[in-house]
């Protein structure tokens, strides 16, 4: 069996009564961080799926402290109207709690198929869980990603419903050549047993981007991407997240990530870095003419600006720049 690369690291707050590891098909994780409200709303969700596949949930509290979210969702899991388990991840950091709940599903459930991920800002569409695992079988993907539907507060919020930052990567079902987000992703075990521990890179922890980078691992090793335009979940999208400074963040933050996602793939090259120095430079003088063509497709600056900041980012990350928007969970 699976043996948890740091198991002091992670620690079990309760699990269901009548647990039957050995049955489970299917895990679904859900890391939460001072969500206490919306990760029961994510966690009924969940109740609601419709599918025959055995499931059961792996709940990460990463706020070791406080525990908000662990302490509100535990007796769902105790009564046993949620099956599965609820443990602590104490190294804070968006990479360590994925990793602590991959690490956990590996150990205790030695004959799931799948495990999707969830957010504790997301809800699940019914056919969620089913819809996933049927793409995946009948692509024969190994990796299944599918879109996050963004909720937003008010009704202005609705011009930014086609913006990069929010809109899905991909538009029908079918294999695609890349993911980027766990937001909503399907992970067949065996994918899990050769990426190994530590799964997502540290150097992503504050970032984000450790998901991009798993994917991007994932494919260069040969493993096959699916979309599943039909596996929706909806994102609740907080007011600060509609303001011109949050979304410039997000934006250089992507262009930093896609940089160091980029240097990590052609680490082996010797000349990799420059090349990826030199797309940046190209896409930084390209970004004012592509960004022209975007407002005239879309009339939005706020949309239009998207590939400049993308190139700065890109640029940036070369001068170390890192914009480590989950140090501050208050501001994100």
């Amino acid at each position: 069996m699976f043996q948890p690369d740091n198991q002091s690291s992670i620690s079990i707050v309760t699990r269901s009564p009548q647990l039957q590891a050995d049955a489970v098909q299917v895990i679904v994780t859900v890391p939460t961080f001072r969500r206490p409200a919306q990760i029961l709303e994510t966690l009924a969700s969940l109740q609601r799926q419709q599918t025959a596949r055995r499931f059961a949930v792996i709940l990460i509290e990463n706020e070791a402290d406080k525990r908000e979210g662990a302490v509100a969702a535990a007796p769902l899991f105790e009564s046993g109207a949620i099956e599965g388990m609820v443990i602590i991840a104490h190294e804070r950091g968006n990479c360590c709690a994925y990793n602590a709940g991959f690490e956990t599903a590996l150990a205790n459930f030695p004959n799931f198929s799948w495990l999707a991920i969830i957010d504790d800002d997301e809800l699940a569409d019914p056919l969620w869980l089913e819809k996933l695992c049927e793409t995946g079988e009948n692509f024969g993907a190994d990796l299944v990603g599918g879109p996050q539907i963004p909720i937003f507060p008010e009704a202005s919020g609705l011009r930014f419903t086609d913006h990069p930052v929010f809109a899905p990567h991909h538009r029908h079902s079918g294999p695609v050549a890349a993911l980027y987000s766990s937001g909503n992703l399907l992970i067949g075990r065996h994918v899990l047993a050769a990426m190994g521990p530590p799964f997502l890179d540290l150097r992503f922890n504050f970032m984000g981007g450790g998901d991009s980078d798993f994917l991007s691992r994932a494919a260069a090793k040969g493993f096959k991407l699916a979309w599943c335009a039909e596996a929706v979940v909806r994102e609740t999208v907080p007011a600060r997240r509609l303001e011109a400074d949050w979304i410039r963040s997000r934006s250089l933050r992507n262009g930093v990530i896609s940089t160091l996602v980029e240097k990590k793939k052609r680490a082996a090259s010797p000349v990799g870095n420059l090349r990826v120095f030199a797309k940046s430079l190209a896409l930084l003088v390209a970004s004012p003419f592509r960004g022209l063509v975007k407002l005239a497709e879309t009339g939005s600056p706020s949309t239009a600006i998207y590939p400049v900041y993308i190139a700065i980012g890109r640029v940036l990350a070369e001068f170390g720049y890192s914009n480590e928007q989950y140090r501050q969970p208050e501001k994100n």
